[in-house]
């Protein structure tokens, strides 16, 4: 893991100005932990750039080549292992590790789900008459268990040998021969004639005991892949009034009102159950197909009809090919807003924290100085305008993985042994902060609207009596609102919390801030 003061981007721990990754179209990834994007195949099959395009008909080659040794019978286990798992490709420092850039990879259960899904389900791969083309995605829209972060695995991996030119190409044009190593990188290239993957070697940048791999910002988005399965839901109403089949239209509607019709009154039995039984007197409850369905209702009933009539998903597949046109706008949305938030806003904070206090004098390797970092962070984000950094667009953060990141980004900019999402049996934690062998402290950031705060601090107020002196923990509470800021203080009072010295409320109010400060 790097950890060297002021490393925290690809950009500083080789020197280079971020205009000329920008200009290259390359993203600034953080060096100390993965950021959550990711690469969606769809920005390649939707591209303008032929490259792009071939890549894609790439993927669906070696796709179509696995259909056909699942199609033919049993993969033996070996070949399982050989041609349908692969690692994460943990060098671009994309994804969603909770410690540093290792996630798990794309291991044997996946093996045996994709190739069951393509000698089934995905039999007429490469050859569809609804679609324009063949999409990977359609995996996460059918089996169970297959996300976002598996497809962007596959396609990275896929995609590696390009990824890997790419970063080279830069490599050579801006880094000195002391900042790059020749380095051979596994499953690069499938030969098709020995069905066999190789191996090559590149001239790579090298830091911290690895080669990094450089990501085109166009190829990658945040949140979801423009094709995914609660979008699937979501558009359910347009998707089946543009299929062009009237019968069809009319089989679809009517076999998901009669599933949401049985899912509906099936909760109502068992809620019926838990409040008292059959003999217990209610009051008239309307028809279970007058009801609104809630969000998990109607999820169960979509997925119920795409096993039915899997035709639906080339549908709905076309739909999104039709407005293909917005996936590019939104992925750059996303990625641009993630730049500002996890990349400029947390330079400018760390820009602050140098300024106006001694946070970096401090490894933060005690709790005395993790207790003085704490500090020092809640005086610039009160008093010298950092609270800026917790809005994008106007808009304060939503997502708690959001202020985790952003924090882990800011306090790991320094030599400390910290190490991310901790448990020792008082609930997870964000940083340990190492002492010593038995001497740890701990430090966490909530968001106070976040709905687990009661539940985390319950925690907390048993490990404040149970825990010794050596294993303690620190607890920072973010809020945004009045009403946030109540409701923290209400949960921490019944809990006799409230005034604890190591928990620490930040007010990151938009309002009644100095004006004066780095932070923009």
């Amino acid at each position: 893991m790097i950890a060297s003061h002021n490393q925290i981007y690809f950009s500083d721990a080789f020197r280079v100005a971020t205009k000329t990754l920008e200009e290259y179209g390359a993203f600034d990834v953080s060096l100390i932990n993965d950021l959550p994007l990711f690469i969606d195949p769809f920005l390649l099959f939707n591209s303008d750039a032929p490259t792009y395009r071939r890549l894609h008909d790439q993927i669906i080659e070696y796709l179509r080549f696995l259909r056909d040794k699942a199609g033919a019978g049993p993969v033996p286990e070996g070949l399982l292992r050989a041609w349908f798992t692969f690692p994460e490709v943990r060098q671009n420092w994309l994804g969603y590790s909770l410690s540093g850039n290792r996630g798990s990879g794309l291991g044997l259960d996946f093996a045996k789900g994709l190739a069951r899904n393509l000698s089934t389900l995905f039999h007429s791969f490469g050859a569809e008459t609804v679609t324009l083309g063949s999409h990977l995605e359609k995996l996460c829209l059918i089996a169970d268990g297959v996300g976002r972060d598996n497809i962007s695995d596959f396609t990275t991996n896929l995609i590696k040998n390009y990824l890997l030119e790419y970063t080279q190409e830069f490599a050579r044009a801006h880094l000195l021969p002391e900042q790059r190593r020749v380095v051979p990188v596994r499953k690069t290239v499938f030969n098709y004639e020995t069905e066999t993957w190789e191996t090559r070697r590149f001239d790579l940048p090298f830091v911290g005991g690895d080669y990094v791999i450089l990501t085109p910002m166009d190829l990658l988005t945040k949140e979801d892949i423009w094709i995914n399965r609660p979008d699937l839901i979501r558009q359910y109403p347009y998707v089946v009034a543009a299929v062009p089949n009237d019968q069809l239209r009319e089989q679809l509607n009517n076999y998901l009102s009669g599933v949401l019709t049985r899912i509906l009154e099936r909760d109502d039995r068992t809620r019926r159950e838990k409040e008292g039984g059959p003999g217990r007197r209610r009051g008239r409850r309307r028809p279970a197909q007058d009801r609104q369905p809630t969000a998990k209702q109607a999820s169960e009933a979509i997925g119920a009809l795409v096993h039915a009539h899997p035709e639906f998903i080339d549908y709905y597949i076309r739909y999104k090919e039709d407005h293909g046109d917005e996936a590019a706008a939104q992925a750059d949305v996303r990625v641009r807003a993630s730049e500002r938030l996890y990349i400029q806003q947390v330079r400018a904070l760390v820009s602050n924290l140098q300024a106006y206090t001694e946070f970096y004098a401090y490894p933060g390797t005690t709790l005395d100085e993790a207790r003085r970092r704490v500090a020092f962070l809640k005086d610039v984000i009160e008093n010298k305008g950092g609270w800026r950094i917790f809005y994008v667009d106007g808009q304060p953060l939503r997502r708690e993985s959001d202020l985790h990141i952003m924090f882990r980004l800011t306090w790991c900019n320094t030599p400390s042994d910290v190490n991310r999402e901790v448990n020792n049996g008082r609930g997870p934690s964000d940083f340990e902060v190492s002492r010593g062998r038995f001497d740890k402290s701990l430090v966490e950031f909530k968001l106070a609207r976040s709905t687990s705060l009661a539940k985390n601090l319950v925690h907390q107020a048993e490990a404040y009596q149970k825990a010794s002196d050596a294993q303690h923990a620190l607890k920072v509470i973010v809020y945004f609102t009045l009403a946030d800021e109540e409701r923290a203080r209400q949960v921490l009072t019944g809990l006799e919390l409230y005034g604890h010295p190591d928990i620490v409320l930040i007010d990151a109010r938009d309002d009644n801030k100095p004006s004066a400060s780095k932070i923009g």
